[in-house]
């Protein structure tokens, strides 16, 4: 049974959340077990764009998302809970962590569409907030894990999660073409032609729902979360001659191990060229296949424009999880403590956030569901492990926000049809927990490994000196991680986190 989640609300609460009842700061700095919506005269629309497998190297070639930090803020120690799919969205959809929504992989076993549905966890969702509160709700692209609607005949009509007005979701788009698409409670096979590519099918469905919610006079919150560029890496047909001899970062961590690593990663073998071949082509595919979304964002900021509703829109531009690419010998994967595959981008354009600001405060994936409750004056349960990042993008410093945060991952992890599945070479670390600083990564692995990484002197993580610690900071760093792995309320993960 699903723990007690403290969802109920009185109505008079509801009633003053809708006139816009505030947060103070005083309230904010002392991070209360509930968040207290923002308050806000004319209630925002929330567009929010979720990408897969994007790590912040492919960034620099994503024209509208250069442009969206030239207007909005940078989000730049922003880590995921779990460096995999569906654990991270889980906690995007809920903030929570993975020890609350017991999802930690991508399979029904332990974790998968099949784990967060049997626990109730759609039903309190962001979206199920907004939409309780007048919020018109659309959902697209990729799910959870697990979610495979079908377009076989006799096949059941797809489920449609409370929460969503609008739902257009495939189960298995990671090719952009030849998918069965649940289109609300039915389902459309889509083919091989230009115009099924599911990118530019959701582009259309997207902009769409934006004329169409606009012009109901209502506010309205928007996910349109891509496969992209989610391996096997397929670029829209005019982007496949895109940058030509474009070649994957070469950081210091490339085709390097650090001191003293753990034993799943130590005595990695240097990279053959063929494999760094292999790493280079599948680099150049990943950025020509961010074009798509990237455009993607352009017609959707066009289509907000048109309808009048641009300067009181959030976009909000993200990934569930990062990717390494030949970084400490690995060959391409996630799942990694590296920052290479937790800390991801999170930029923000909207009202009242800075044009060109960078933020550094340790956030997470568990602070966004938050977030877009508070923007849209929604109740904030006190069980939700997150914190919302309205004061941070209203000029907050973030001085007394967490100084970490948790990333939970179960492994190794060898289930057949997962689309996530690695070889020992792409990196299959065993079950570990982790805090991340501005100034520190630190992981604890269930076979008794640690890694100690200093962020100020060691930027690419490649000396492990968690031998070297003293006593009483490793008893320090352990008490942390124990307190946040048990935290089950806002207010007790705050404290953990501090």
């Amino acid at each position: 049974m699903h723990r007690s989640r403290g969802r109920l609300f009185v109505a008079a609460t509801a009633v003053l959340v809708l006139l816009g009842a505030g947060l103070s700061a005083t309230a904010a700095a002392a991070g209360t077990s509930a968040d207290r919506p923002a308050i806000r005269a004319g209630r925002p629309n929330i567009v929010f764009i979720l990408t897969d497998d994007l790590s912040w190297n492919l960034v620099s070639h994503m024209p509208e998302v250069r442009r969206m930090q030239s207007q909005g803020m940078t989000f730049t120690n922003f880590v995921v809970t779990d460096s995999l799919c569906c654990p991270s969205r889980s906690s995007i959809f809920t903030g929570e962590f993975p020890h609350d929504t017991k999802v930690f992989t991508n399979d029904a076993d332990d974790g998968g569409f099949a784990t967060f549905h049997d626990r109730g966890e759609e039903a309190h969702t962001f979206a199920t907030a907004l939409q309780r509160g007048g919020y018109r709700t659309g959902f697209m692209g990729k799910y959870l894990n697990g979610y495979k609607p079908s377009c076989e005949p006799g096949a059941p009509q797809p489920f449609v999660p409370p929460g969503w007005d609008e739902w257009d979701v495939a189960g298995n788009g990671y090719g952009e073409y030849d998918y069965c698409l649940a289109e609300n409670h039915e389902t459309v096979r889509y083919g091989h032609d230009p115009k099924d590519f599911l990118v530019n099918v959701m582009t259309r469905k997207g902009t769409a729902f934006v004329t169409d919610a606009a012009a109901r006079n209502k506010p309205f919150l928007l996910e349109l979360a891509t496969f992209a560029p989610h391996g096997p890496f397929v670029p829209a047909p005019q982007d496949e001659d895109k940058f030509p001899g474009l070649t994957a970062p070469r950081t210091q961590a490339f085709d390097n191990t650090p001191t003293d690593a753990p034993p799943w990663l130590a005595r990695k073998d240097p990279l053959t060229a063929a494999e760094k071949n292999k790493i280079d082509t599948d680099f150049r595919l990943r950025a020509q296949a961010v074009q798509s979304v990237d455009r993607m964002i352009g017609s959707v900021r066009q289509a907000l424009q048109s309808a009048g509703v641009a300067d009181n829109t959030y976009l909000v531009f993200g990934s569930d999880n990062g990717f390494h690419m030949g970084e400490y010998r690995l060959l391409e994967g996630k799942q990694t403590a590296f920052d290479t595959d937790v800390n991801v981008p999170l930029v923000v354009v909207g009202p009242g956030v800075r044009a060109g600001s960078r933020n550094n405060a340790a956030t997470a994936n568990i602070d966004l569901a938050p977030t877009f409750q508070r923007l849209g004056g929604a109740p904030v349960a006190d069980d939700v492990d997150g914190h919302g990042l309205v004061d941070l993008l209203h000029g907050d410093s973030g001085q007394d926000w967490r100084t970490v945060n948790l990333i939970e991952h179960h492994g190794p992890n060898f289930h057949a049809d997962d689309p996530d599945l690695q070889s020992p070479a792409s990196g299959t670390p065993p079950t570990y927990d982790a805090i991340r600083s501005q100034r520190f990564t630190y992981v604890e692995y269930a076979s008794g490994a640690r890694e100690y990484y200093d962020l100020t002197t060691d930027p690419q993580q490649l000396h492990n000196v968690a031998g070297g610690l003293s006593p009483s900071r490793q008893a320090e760093l352990h008490a942390t991680v124990a307190a946040l792995k048990n935290c089950h309320t806002g207010a007790a993960c705050w404290r953990a986190a501090r």
